[in-house]
């Protein structure tokens, strides 16, 4: 009776420990056990241990995979969404554990200590998989000058170069049949000034891009908010668009780090590698890329940001970017004849759990900004003025608001956080009374190894619903009664509009992904004039 007692006295202190995570007390516990017992306490911890761990099957890497054990690529990885890039430095003795992202500055848990402790990975150990999707081909084209770039690497230069085409056909509905195609060029650069010049936790990111073609969505569908390709729009046809020319510091034994310099808001906020694996949706929901001269990825301007850890699953970011027309600079290298409007300032929290024991990665954002330049009234001033309702038209700041969901379901084919199936959905709203999309609501999925041996092939599919502000629709009633056109590209009072996107990416080779496409709109021009639009196209993506 006493050894029983005894044993169960061990096993509930044990437990305990696992979960307050304190290791001096299961060596307290087994040191204090009576000897007939300690076998059978250290038995139930090794199981505990082994159960904790994720299925050895879920973590096999596919044959040749050109990612390393860890799963964390090589910097720069082209078609990282975001610009938590793999750091070019390797920290020497002092390499921290995570590689693509921040220490945390508090080692305890925040919002994941609410779950029950058999759900929450992150109770027992760090999660250190990358968040990043290799949108444009795993490996190398050329994989026989790696050596060269990997000495580039260790003396701080490192750098990708990626095409990407896509060629997109109207086959049913729209205003006419026909395709169009478009490309391009990115080439991305990262100085490790710790390497290069001695200091620590410095360095500089560049990217420029090269974008020439025609729009679907214009031409074919009949629509002019939602462009239905992905590589097109701010830059225009330019030879070497500046997208991104900015510093960055990590600071607290990297725990913290801010950016500063020539760089685009969508590219950090309102944004995720899951996103900008579709074509509608990369960088950002429409609904946010469509906000008048706001900072949307090709599109740059003067900016800083701060990001930083407080628990190891939850992360803060604090940004402030100059405010210019969307449609100037479009080289990216006039700054001196940019316009200055106002000044947006977005902060973003992300909850990121693991759930159970293959740490099944969860991404939960709730971001706004507030824009204080002054926009003008989406009433429109004709309809105000015919009607002479004084104080009816009205400038005013923007303010956005976000949220943006995914969920990993199961684990398959590695460690990254993309080795798995996602559930996913999103929504986004505007002040109404400027802006033309005022809310934007989307889910979806994003599956990896659907077919057996195929585990780096993804099917992503995506519903997307779009809804014209209120306040422009009322404008456009107003004008309309008043005599006045609404010009060629609108047909009549807007409402809203729907898109269902499906794509399959085929990592076809060593550096080249290839991706069919098909996307139905309904309600194209965000009116009934044109029913549908069926579209079908491909993306390939090649990477040096």
């Amino acid at each position: 009776m006493t050894i029983k007692s005894s044993g169960l006295l061990a096993l509930a202190s044990w437990g305990f420990a696992v979960f307050c995570h304190t290791p001096s007390v299961h060596a307290q516990t087994v040191l204090s056990t009576p000897a007939n017992t300690r076998e059978l306490v250290e038995r139930a911890m090794r199981q505990a241990d082994e159960q904790s761990l994720p299925d050895p099957h879920v973590l096999q890497r596919p044959l040749n995979s050109p990612l390393p054990p860890s799963g964390v690529p090589v910097a720069p990885w082209p078609g990282l969404a975001t610009m938590n890039i793999p750091s070019v430095n390797d920290y020497g003795a002092k390499k921290p554990h995570h590689i693509m992202t921040l220490e945390p500055l508090s080692l305890r848990e925040g919002p994941s200590w609410l779950l029950p402790s058999e759900v929450d990975a992150q109770r027992r150990t760090d999660m250190e998989d990358p968040y990043y999707v290799p949108t444009a081909g795993s490996s190398h084209l050329v994989p026989q000058i790696m050596p060269f770039r990997t000495r580039l690497q260790q003396k701080g230069f490192a750098f990708s170069f990626t095409y990407k085409g896509e060629a997109m056909g109207n086959i049913n509905g729209g205003i006419k049949r026909g395709m169009d195609y478009v490309h391009e060029l990115t080439l991305q650069m990262n100085f490790d000034l710790g390497k290069m010049a001695g200091l620590e936790g410095w360095s500089v990111h560049t990217l420029l891009m090269n974008r020439a073609g025609r729009e679907v969505s214009h031409d074919m569908a009949g629509e002019y908010y939602v462009n239905l390709m992905e590589v097109y729009g701010l830059s225009g046809h330019v030879v070497a668009h500046l997208v991104d020319l900015y510093a960055e510091k990590q600071f607290l034994n990297n725990r913290m780090d801010i950016t500063f310099g020539r760089m685009s808001l969508t590219h950090v906020f309102a944004t995720s590698p899951l996103i900008c694996s579709f074509m509608v949706t990369c960088s950002a929901p429409v609904a946010l890329k469509l906000d008048p001269e706001f900072s949307v990825y090709p599109k740059a301007t003067w900016g800083a940001r701060v990001r930083f850890r407080p628990t190891r699953d939850t992360m803060v970011q604090l940004g402030a970017y100059q405010v210019s027309p969307i449609n100037g600079n479009p080289s990216g290298w006039s700054w001196g004849s940019e316009d200055t409007t106002g000044m947006v300032l977005p902060v973003e929290f992300t909850w990121q759990p693991f759930l159970t024991r293959n740490r099944l990665p969860g991404h939960y954002v709730f971001g706004y900004a507030h824009d204080t330049t002054r926009y003008a009234d989406e009433l429109g001033s004709k309809p105000a003025t015919l009607l002479a309702q004084p104080g009816r038209e009205r400038s005013a700041p923007m303010d956005i608001f976000w949220f943006e969901g995914d969920q990993m379901i199961y684990r398959m084919g590695g460690r990254n956080q993309m080795a798995g199936g996602y559930l996913m959905a999103g929504y986004i709203h505007n002040t109404p009374h400027v802006s033309s999309i005022s809310d934007e609501a989307y889910g979806g999925l994003s599956f990896n190894g659907l077919i057996p041996n195929r585990v780096t092939d993804r099917l992503g599919i995506m519903y997307s619903w779009y809804h014209v502000s209120d306040r422009k629709r009322l404008g456009q009633m107003y004008a309309l009664d008043a005599g006045l056109s609404l010009g060629s590209q609108v047909r009549g009072p807007q409402t809203d509009s729907h898109v269902i996107e499906a794509y399959y990416a085929i990592d076809a080779m060593p550096g080249v992904t290839v991706q069919p496409e098909f996307e139905y709109m309904i309600r194209p021009g965000e009116t009934s004039h044109i029913p549908d639009a069926a579209l079908v196209g491909l993306k390939v993506i090649a990477n040096l």
